[in-house]
């Protein structure tokens, strides 16, 4: 009787054994396409026999949930994740400056000549300008010379002041970016320490009772990542402990335990944490990336053009009006920069002066035209060197190189993340067909076990009957 009662006990245990294992199999299903989800399995555990007075009988079986998750692997796709988001941040930034200057920049040398496709950018309002004043000495008494030399000096500032401007939206964009970035990135640190908290207390609940809490929070970590590099260290609570370095490598800690020591601020172009900032060292993720390309590559662009148009106001200004005549220059000589520069209100078609002498001369419509050929010095005071389509060339060429660069960086990098998320997918990820075969296997399982648990039912009803018709 008591080994009849045993029997049935083994028999329970079985039934809920194979009824835990079809239900984690259907949740691994129900999440093959949620990318944060790391697969479950079930083990089955003999709960061994005891000894008794009719032989060994079975204390059943149970089973204990397993997370496939390698913490190795998590660590490397958050490292290839900060790198990814990084390159492609910069990339989304000098992509932005390249679209400002409206034209498609490649990475040719300064030779002379910018490489673009474009109708309507600077370096095609700078040939239009000097070819307006070239036109101009060919016939220097003709009305219509003089409209086009006002009309493309007009075009040429307009060229100059649109992309100084657009440059300047790129870089507060940009900046603004970081610091909803950095915002992000707080109440992402806040909520990995709340999800510590839960964690470490689930984990004293049995195995695998925080599984989907781990998974959250590596969906966390991963996000956080793509914004600035981590290092995570999970201690025997399971708590993940964040942190970053500073500018030296020292390391600054983001979470501890269910804290926060210290969240992350950006002002002045840096972003720090705690209180008094500490400047962190950032070598990947967006908020770098972001921030590398609008003080590297654009900044060095608008500083490049500002020169430009300093020299174009001086050289110019210089050569259209040698004697300093009051009212007589091409551009006004306050504006010396990108952003700046503007005609002067007393240059107008009947004002454009040829040349210094009777009506005929050409001489400054030459002079003027001949600029495009002169070479400049920075050794000799002059804003920039070379030829100004020399400079500008040079100029935009530094963007087309940048952007070339971090194209191939985006491409080469992505195939690596990929390479490393793959690796975790075969450890990690769900297996439709493999599931499906749990699961009939479990379900076979299940009803095997449920047909002895009748016979045995049977077999107990049929025995308490023949006891009660002996009584």
């Amino acid at each position: 009787m008591a080994g009849l009662f045993a029997t049935i006990t083994a028999a329970s245990s079985a039934l809920n054994a194979d009824s835990q294992a079809i239900n984690v199999t259907s949740n691994n299903i129900a999440n093959l396409n949620n990318p944060d989800y790391s697969r479950e399995s079930v083990a089955f555990n003999d709960l061994g026999s005891v000894q008794t007075e009719d032989g060994p009988e079975s204390m059943g079986v149970t089973t204990s949930l397993q997370q496939m998750r390698s913490t190795v692997l998590d660590q490397m796709v958050q490292q290839q994740a900060s790198i990814t988001s990084g390159v492609q941040a910069q990339q989304n930034v000098l992509q932005q400056g390249q679209a400002s200057l409206g034209e498609n920049i490649t990475s040719a040398s300064t030779s002379g000549s910018s490489s673009t496709t474009s109708t309507s950018g600077l370096s095609v309002a700078l040939d239009n300008f000097f070819s307006a004043f070239q036109g101009l000495a060919a016939n220097p008494t003709n009305s219509g010379g003089a409209e086009t030399v006002v009309e493309q000096a007009g075009v040429l500032v307009d060229r100059f002041q649109e992309i100084s401007s657009s440059l300047s939206q790129v870089q507060a964009n940009a900046d603004s970016q970081v610091s909803q970035g950095v915002t992000t990135a707080n109440n992402l640190l806040t909520q990995i320490a709340g999800l510590n908290s839960q964690i470490s207390a689930l984990n004293g609940a049995g195995s695998g009772a925080a599984a989907a809490l781990v998974d959250q929070r590596e969906g966390a970590l991963e996000t956080l990542a793509g914004l600035i590099p981590i290092s995570v260290q999970t201690n025997a609570q399971g708590e993940d402990q964040v942190s970053t370095t500073d500018t030296s490598g020292n390391p600054v800690a983001l979470v501890t335990n269910a804290s926060v020591p210290n969240s992350l601020s950006f002002s002045g172009g840096v972003i720090s944490a705690g209180s008094p900032p500490v400047a962190l060292g950032l070598s990947s993720g967006s908020l770098q990336g972001t921030l590398s390309a609008t003080t590297g590559p654009i900044q060095t662009l608008q500083t490049g053009l500002d020169q430009l148009a300093q020299q174009m106001v001086t050289s110019v200004n210089a050569t259209y009006n040698p004697t300093n005549a009051a009212n007589g220059n091409l551009f006004l000589s306050s504006g010396t920069t990108a952003g700046t520069i503007a005609l002067d209100p007393n240059f107008t078609p009947g004002t454009v002066q040829a040349g210094t002498g009777a009506a005929g001369d050409n001489s400054i419509a030459v002079a003027v035209g001949n600029l495009v050929n002169r070479s400049f010095s920075t050794a000799s005071g002059d804003a920039i060197d070379g030829t100004i389509t020399q400079f500008y060339a040079g100029t935009v060429s530094n963007l087309g190189e940048a952007l070339d660069t971090v194209n191939t960086e985006v491409t080469d990098q992505t195939n690596v993340q990929t390479v490393v998320v793959n690796q975790r997918q075969s450890v990690s990820g769900v297996s439709v067909d493999e599931e499906m075969a749990h699961l009939m296997t479990y379900q076979t399982a299940y009803q095997a076990s449920s047909e002895v648990f009748q016979v045995l039912n049977s077999l107990l009803q049929n025995l308490t009957n023949n006891m009660v018709s002996a009584g």
